[in-house]
């Protein structure tokens, strides 16, 4: 039995076994073109693949050894990372209080499918930037792959905490690639309009003046594009569901006209009013109220992010005189999306707005275009060219569009303090990353030594 377990024959048969279903899981006929190798590895050991080693040396030195070691961890670790778990850090507060800044979790690839990636040149456990270096690609673009996302467990649901590829990110000005350049393209394109205006110069469409913004961009530091796999990941929850109408009132979520399932830990910003003395710092200690959150608390009115529960124990204090939640009011104008002037939205009062689903069609006009701009130009590839006789998409003029792709809605927990979907629209479903799924480690920034671990949280699930 052990002899046949070492013929050379049987190891190739459960070899290519295992490749031959790997191959049909990614659906990619070109996968062929290994089992050659295979059979030369295991049968016939023409080509020394292992050049590292010494041939017909049985014996090899420990420093050859360590070689062979560290490249099948290297291997392994990389196609576990790719085909099914991922470690993921939460870097801001956009999810407290259900997930905390300092909590280390495990992504679950296989939940919605893995995607095959789309730069498959890379440097191994590196996202887009080589360690040690502040803008150096840590992968090449020789060997582009379009968009394809093997079988999996299911489909993103509604309040799944889901990790994704930030849509904004597909451009980036390194000379701030923690913000979207969107952001900045349309803050100096008002200034590009302002200056206009005050010199009494004739005004032009927004056009000219995001061009002029992208340009004065351009010429103070260097614009970069990102492939899909290589944009900045983020995690929010799935509010939506492609097909769904998503409104917001006052703060409170409806989606198909009922309102949001009631997450536990969600948080708002709240205005508190003391009798002018401030609140003890071990209270706030107490409720976890991290040190950044916690600028002006010493006055006698303030701002911070809490839960309904915080609200309740707040309202106990006997210095607290008043809490109420900020809502930006309906009619009031805030920079989020769609950002045109027929939208009049803000991050607490905005819809109702349709979620794009695969195959549905809509019609396409001036004034329900900032809808769907870019879902048709920059996520499905579309040229689209807006002339005065009209929309043309692809050199023709379209009174209708149909979708290729599903696409959510993402929100953060932290209602006021996340950048999500609000900011910059819908996400593609070839942007999904994974599904968060459970905390194997978490570490509070504002303590020390032992006392920085949350015990409590650690191998904690999701929900």
């Amino acid at each position: 039995m052990k002899e046949f377990l070492k013929n050379k024959w049987f190891k190739f048969s459960v070899v290519a076994i295992i490749y031959i279903l790997m191959m049909i899981w990614i659906g990619n006929l070109w996968l062929l073109l290994g089992l050659p190798a295979l059979f030369d590895v295991y049968v016939t050991k023409i080509v020394h693949w292992a050049f590292w080693k010494k041939r017909g040396v049985k014996k090899q030195s420990y420093f050859v050894e360590w070689i062979d070691a560290l490249i099948f961890a290297v291997v392994a670790a990389t196609l576990i990372r790719i085909f099914f778990i991922e470690a993921y850090t939460i870097p801001t507060s956009s999810m407290e209080k259900s997930m905390l800044v300092g909590d280390y979790l495990f992504v679950s690839k296989m939940a919605y499918g893995p995607k095959v990636p789309n730069t498959p040149l890379a440097f191994p456990f590196a996202h887009h930037t080589m360690p040690g270096t502040e803008s150096t690609k840590s992968y090449s673009e020789w060997i582009k792959w379009p968009y394809h996302r093997l079988a999996g467990f299911g489909d993103v649901e509604r309040d799944d905490v889901v990790v994704f590829n930030f849509p904004a990110g597909d451009t980036v000005w390194m000379g701030d690639t923690q913000s979207d350049i969107y952001t900045y393209i349309r803050y100096y394109g008002k200034q590009f309009r302002i200056e206009d205006e005050q010199q009494g110069n004739a005004l032009k469409p927004n056009t000219y003046y995001n061009k002029k913004a992208y340009e004065f961009l351009e010429s103070k530091d260097e614009i970069r594009i990102r492939p899909v796999d290589k944009r900045e990941n983020y995690i929010k929850r799935c509010v939506a569901l492609p097909g769904d109408t998503l409104e917001s009132k006052d703060g409170q979520l409806f989606v198909n006209g009922k309102a949001q399932h009631v997450i536990e830990d969600m948080q708002y910003n709240y205005t508190i009013k003391t009798n002018g003395t401030a609140i003890n710092p071990r209270k706030l200690d107490e409720l976890n109220i991290s040190h950044a959150d916690r600028k002006g608390a010493n006055g006698s009115e303030f701002i911070l992010p809490l839960t309904s529960a915080k609200v309740e124990i707040l309202k106990r204090f006997n210095n607290v005189i008043s809490i109420t939640r900020v809502v930006s009011p309906k009619g009031m104008s805030e920079d989020v999306f769609p950002f045109s002037e027929n939208y009049n939205w803000n991050r607490d009062n905005f819809g109702p707005l349709v979620l794009p689903k695969k195959g549905q069609t809509v019609s396409i006009t001036k004034e329900t275009l900032p809808l769907y701009e870019r879902v048709i130009s920059a996520y499905e590839g579309n040229k689209l060219v807006t002339k005065e006789d009209g929309i043309y998409i692809n050199g023709k003029l379209a009174t209708s569009y149909t979708f290729k792709m599903d696409y959510y809605w993402m929100m953060g927990d932290n209602r006021h303090m996340s950048a999500d979907s609000r900011y910059w629209g819908y996400v593609p479903e070839d942007h999904i990353v994974g599904k968060a799924s459970f905390v194997w480690l978490s570490l509070d920034k504002d303590k020390s030594f032992l006392s920085k671990v949350r015990w409590n949280r650690i191998f904690k699930g999701i929900e």
